[in-house]
């Protein structure tokens, strides 16, 4: 069974065709980093519009590489949970389209579980039940993930998300959008130690939030000074800027790793899986691995394509088609944050 995925959540149009043996026959990404970089950030009407301009020509490109016709396609999983309403309706009305001209089952995607079904993909082993840490420019949250399906919210940002931080320092430090690859390139050269950042939330272990709200004010303050907002005359030399960046990634990163192991501790649970934008981070990744291996954990991380978004973690959708998920033609959108399983 071949399956055409769709994700238009935020800033990416994307789709991939998959098999219900979850073998990957194409992939097309159309990313949209150059229209939002002038604003630091995505902005949603510039996103949906550029959706509606790429989503037939992406679906194309992706049926052309697998060699198929929309007639040899037999359901359309897409994203419409969480994600930005006029980006999430545009891939929502592709794929109804599709399915009613081609009388084919239409499957939904909840975008933060398949950032954790792509470490099941990376693995080609069950991974589940886990515990779940989605890193991304809009979410910061960590789920109990019973299965594939059923996801138990335990905490999430009360603030910023962690891309999102990322993005906002960067503009401070006078680095170019997207801000964690900025940052993270910038960092390799400075010293973690330089700044004594705050870690918000991090010594409590029975409350699983995260907070970067103070973490980017006190890297403001670091640039311009105590009880000065006012950053405008910052030219920093390249040191100054690399030891910022690392301080402040650090902070990031020690807070993602405490808060995901005491995760992990509450639950009982032994397995790790991390997904989203920031799981690309070098240094996330590296502290992971170590304190994975410290704590005999078993970890999944999601593999670098794989991080930010893409159509082929909608392979979720097999799971949904295992389950009699299928649904009808006047599905919505659900443009929130995911909620706890009933």
């Amino acid at each position: 069974m071949n399956i055409l995925t769709l994700e238009t959540t935020c800033d990416e149009t994307a789709a991939a065709i998959v098999t219900d043996r979850l073998e990957v026959l194409s992939s097309v990404v159309a990313s949209q980093d150059d229209l939002h970089r002038r604003f630091g950030g995505v902005v949603p009407e510039i996103a949906s519009r550029a959706h509606v301009e790429r989503i037939l020509p992406v679906i194309h490109e992706t049926l052309l590489k697998a060699g198929l016709t929309l007639k040899n396609i037999d359901a359309v999983a897409v994203a419409n949970t969480p994600g930005l309403a006029g980006s999430l309706l545009v891939g929502l009305l592709a794929a109804k389209a599709i399915c009613l001209a081609q009388g084919i089952p239409l499957l939904a995607v909840n975008h933060l579980q398949a950032h954790i079904y792509a470490c099941r993909l990376a693995a080609d082993e069950e991974v589940f039940p886990c515990v779940g840490l989605i890193i991304s420019g809009g979410h910061t949250s960590l789920y109990l993930c019973r299965d594939a399906l059923e996801f138990d919210l335990l905490g999430s940002t009360i603030d910023d998300a962690a891309g999102e931080a990322f993005d906002k320092v960067a503009a401070m430090l006078g680095l170019p959008y997207p801000g964690g690859p900025a940052i993270g390139r910038a960092a390799e050269g400075g010293n973690p130690k330089a700044h004594n950042f705050p870690r918000a939330l991090l010594g409590d272990d029975n409350r699983l939030d995260f907070s970067f709200s103070g973490l980017k004010t006190a890297v403001r303050y670091a640039i311009a000074g105590p009880g000065k907002p006012d950053f405008s005359n910052f030219n920093p030399s390249p040191g100054q800027v690399a030891d910022l960046a690392a301080s402040f990634q650090e902070a990031v990163v020690d807070c993602l790793v405490g808060k995901a192991f005491a995760a992990l501790r509450k639950t009982g649970m032994n397995v790790l899986c991390v997904g989203g934008g920031v799981a690309a981070n070098a240094r996330l990744r590296q502290r992971l691995t170590e304190q994975s291996r410290r704590q005999n954990v078993r970890l999944h991380v999601a593999p670098l394509p794989l991080c930010t978004d893409n159509a082929v973690m909608g392979a979720i959708a097999v799971e949904r088609l295992k389950a009699g998920r299928i649904e009808s033609l006047d599905l919505d959108i659900q443009p929130g944050m995911i909620r706890p399983a009933k």
